[in-house]
């Protein structure tokens, strides 16, 4: 592979997903590296005077500061824009700066957003609370009724936001509805696709705008840095959010975006092994528990709608024990394998209790209106050996007298 290879979209646009993962964006230096360049750099240096005034008035390429350009931040965007089938991506520093970004950037005062009402604790708080603060205005409705988003449009509708698989009840949106559905009416689609990845889901082949990440998740998949990623057209991302980003500066930081682009080369191969062991372990322990919220098993509600969106359901389901937040908590301390951590797309299995974590900053009344019940936990099932992590669980449900 030539040294800018990965850049070149007419011989990237046929490569297969899995080739895009491992080297799209791919930008070698002069010494021929294989492996990405780390540049921790803030600034540039120019030869003259007129190259700098060049390129900050867009007549000359090339770097200016790394709150808007890095190269090694610029081959992470390459290669997740590759994956996810978009023009452009922008990556963050967190997915939460990439959730603020995704909607701060196109929403104004006057304007009205429509969202589910199950999502991660603080994409709720974005809804609830802080797009009021501007004078945004905000409906939240069951993202499971497709009725239900036609009938929440309003004149000032900007905005359609929401998860699929949704945090952490797996809720199952029907994207190419809803996104179609936002088309039809001039209303920008905003997709949390983090459950998910572009390797098992691309809402933008069902019609989405804007798909938005936290890369901390299944991207890094291996604990260890925050990023964020917001994809979509090149008009969008260049013209919408870009100024955002620019003045605002949720920047990724040039480790954190190599950490992700050496992630990125083993997506494909964590999902996919990370779906098959969740399906084993929640075919286990379905019969032992009050409620499973599993989108690959046929008990779930929207089985066949996931399984048509998705190559296979993800690594992350919830369940409900029946004696509320005391029973959970002993089943949590009952764990020896799998931690007890409220991250997500892990190589190790992991468990929380959303009542008191990841939802605990909403009110225990919308905790309960999006399905968030005191007895409910949510599991991400790593790459350990299945039996391991089912034995464990065994163990801590016989523990908990179930």
């Amino acid at each position: 592979m030539k040294k800018k290879t990965g850049f070149d979209r007419d011989t990237t646009r046929n490569w297969h997903p899995a080739t895009r993962a491992v080297r799209g964006g791919t930008w070698r230096s002069e010494h021929g590296e294989t492996s990405e360049a780390l540049f921790l750099t803030s600034g540039y240096s120019y030869d003259s005077a007129e190259s700098v005034a060049a390129r900050f008035s867009g007549d000359e390429v090339g770097m200016t500061y790394s709150r808007l350009q890095n190269p090694t931040v610029q081959m992470l965007e390459e290669r997740i824009a590759l994956i996810e089938g978009a023009e452009a991506c922008r990556v963050q520093a967190s997915g939460m700066a990439a959730m603020t970004a995704a909607l701060l950037c196109q929403l104004s005062v006057g304007d009205h957003v429509v969202a589910a009402k199950a999502a991660f604790g603080s994409c709720r708080w974005l809804v609830d609370t802080l797009c009021p603060r501007f004078g945004i205005e905000s409906t939240v409705v069951d993202g499971r009724d497709n009725d239900a988003w036609e009938k929440a449009i309003r004149p000032n509708t900007k905005v359609f936001f929401f998860e699929t698989p949704a945090n952490p009840t797996l809720d199952i949106v029907d994207l190419q509805h809803v996104c179609g559905l936002a088309r039809a009416h001039g209303i920008t689609s905003v997709v949390d696709n983090a459950f998910a990845t572009a390797v098992l889901q691309r809402p933008l082949d069902f019609g989405a705008d804007v798909v938005a990440y936290s890369a901390t998740k299944l991207m890094d998949g291996q604990g260890r840095v925050l990023a964020g990623a917001v994809c979509g057209s090149a008009t969008f991302i260049n013209d919408v959010l870009l100024p955002f980003q620019r003045n605002t500066g949720p920047n990724l930081s040039p480790f954190n975006a190599w950490v992700v682009l050496k992630g990125l080369e083993t997506l494909d191969l964590r999902a996919r092994r990370q779906s098959e062991n969740a399906l084993a372990v929640g075919k286990a322990i379905e019969g032992r528990v009050a409620r499973m919220l599993h989108p690959g098993l046929a008990s779930h509600p929207q089985h066949e709608l996931a399984m048509r969106q998705m190559e296979a359901a993800g690594p992350i389901f919830a369940f409900e024990l029946p004696g509320g937040s005391e029973q959970a908590m002993a089943f949590l301390n009952a764990l020896e394998l799998v931690d007890i951590s409220n991250n997500i797309g892990d190589a190790r299995s992991l468990c929380c209790h959303p009542w008191t974590t990841t939802h605990y900053g909403v009110s225990p009344d919308v905790r309960r209106d999006m399905g968030v019940d005191e007895g409910l936990l949510r599991i991400n099932i790593g790459l350990e050996d299945p039996r391991d992590v089912i034995a464990d669980l065994d163990r801590a449900l016989t523990s908990v007298g179930l």
